[in-house]
């Protein structure tokens, strides 16, 4: 995208991004760039530019088919993968200090940069770091045919609303070998591999999943509320094959990786560093050492991450509690700026001179608080310069509106990309 061998000065490197910006086009697209202003209250009358375009697809599957785990709140691989190619070269360094499902990271070890990931919830790390460790589809069908699995092995929780008798048992011996491992210190690649899958796989809303018919893969509801689901739709768990499901997954995922692929993957995993530190404090980082952050930090009380997540903690042996009482779940704005001002004076420590952040936020409250107004002037407190705000413009379908939720009207309609340099 941008040939950064003709930025000599760092007033030309800032211009040649903003006039990508402006003079985009997607394809064979003739949108052109709508740059409107936004003047923030309180400086003193200056303006910072919005740059309006489809800047990349909101198609399904247009990514790698890496990045193919559900999470919520989750950005499409395209958002990081854009801002990567255009303001870093192979070899840079990038990192999310809100990693989710690794969208970030795993986007940059497909583009060859080195990768730093952090998220105060474990499940992270168990989404992401296996996919830069690709185990063949053989050995993962080897190992799958080793796992012993035990026909009476029962839950220690009530799980019959979600998944038939047998399936239960084969999740439940799943779950026990996977444990044995780990506390033995004897898990290996595959083993995450398998775990990542099977984490991934526990409920969903078609046959490729564990469960019975229940909501998208990106949250799990309570007991209760599935019971109700059933009763709706006059249904009873079938048995569905754990392992076999497990080895369509992984097949599905091998999909757009070639071999070369998948050895660059293995490199970066080498020097990957995988972290669950808040993020206004992350002592392993050194200063002046990242090259780009892309990453989207949660919004307010949107999206309970806690409870969406309480089936996978469980099946990792992962403490909910604690995932509760560290993950960034803010109630009043005033709450949310405290701790988005901290985090970005923490970016502001690791990064290179010459180094960005593209922070995305977006539009909450049925799109009366635009985020990017109050993340403009946290940053420039921070210390960094603000280039503007990328505006990538979509339309949400599929599953919000599957489940009544109109996220073109609540939640966020736009990928809202505020823009900071550090000169």
């Amino acid at each position: 995208m941008l040939a950064h061998a003709s930025a000599h000065s760092i007033r030309d490197k800032k211009l040649a991004v903003k006039n990508f910006l402006r003079n985009f086009t997607l394809g064979d697209s003739r949108r052109r760039t709508k740059i409107e202003f936004i003047e923030i209250p309180g400086r003193d009358g200056q303006k910072f530019p919005k740059y309006i375009n489809e800047y990349w697809t909101s198609k399904q599957r247009q990514a790698c088919s890496l990045h193919e785990i559900a999470y919520r709140a989750c950005f499409k691989g395209q958002l990081p993968g854009f801002f990567i190619t255009l303001l870093t070269e192979p070899g840079h360094t990038v990192y999310d200090p809100f990693a989710g499902r690794g969208t970030t990271p795993i986007q940059a070890a497909l583009l060859n940069r080195h990768v730093i990931a952090n998220d105060r919830n474990p499940i992270s790390a168990i989404l992401t770091r296996p996919r830069l460790r690709v185990p063949d589809i053989a050995i993962v069908q080897e190992r799958l045919d080793k796992i012993p699995i035990d026909k009476k092995a029962k839950a220690d929780l009530d799980l019959s609303m979600f998944y038939h008798r047998e399936t239960e048992a084969e999740l439940v011996s799943l779950r026990d070998y996977l444990r044995e491992k780990k506390y033995a210190g004897r898990e290996d690649h595959t083993d995450e591999w398998i775990r990542m899958v099977a984490t991934n796989r526990l409920t969903g809303h078609s046959s490729g999943f564990f469960s019975v018919y229940t909501l998208p893969p990106n949250q799990a509801i309570t007991q209760k509320k599935q019971i109700k689901i059933n009763k709706a739709h006059n249904q009873t768990p079938l048995h569905r094959d754990v392992k076999s499901r497990i080895l369509k997954k992984t097949k599905s995922l091998h999909r757009d990786l070639s071999d070369k692929m998948q050895s660059q993957l293995r490199d970066i995993a080498k020097q990957a560093l995988f972290l669950t530190n808040d993020a206004r404090s992350t002592p392993t980082i050194p200063d002046e050492t990242v090259h780009l952050t892309v990453t989207s930090p949660p919004f307010l009380d949107v999206v309970r991450y806690a409870d969406d997540n309480w089936l996978r903690c469980w099946f990792n042996d992962v403490d909910l509690t604690e995932v509760e009482k560290n993950l960034t779940v803010t109630k009043s704005l005033k709450e949310w700026r405290g701790i988005m001002g901290h985090t970005l004076k923490e970016l502001y420590r690791v990064t290179k001179k010459r180094g960005w952040v593209a922070f995305e936020v977006g539009e909450i409250r049925n799109g009366k608080i635009k985020l990017e107004e109050y993340i403009i002037p946290l940053g420039i407190r921070a210390g960094f310069a603000c280039e503007g705000v990328a505006i990538n413009r979509q339309n949400f379908t599929k599953t919000s509106h599957i489940w009544g939720v109109k996220n073109n009207k609540k939640g966020t309609n736009s990928n809202r990309i505020s823009l900071f340099f550090k000169e």
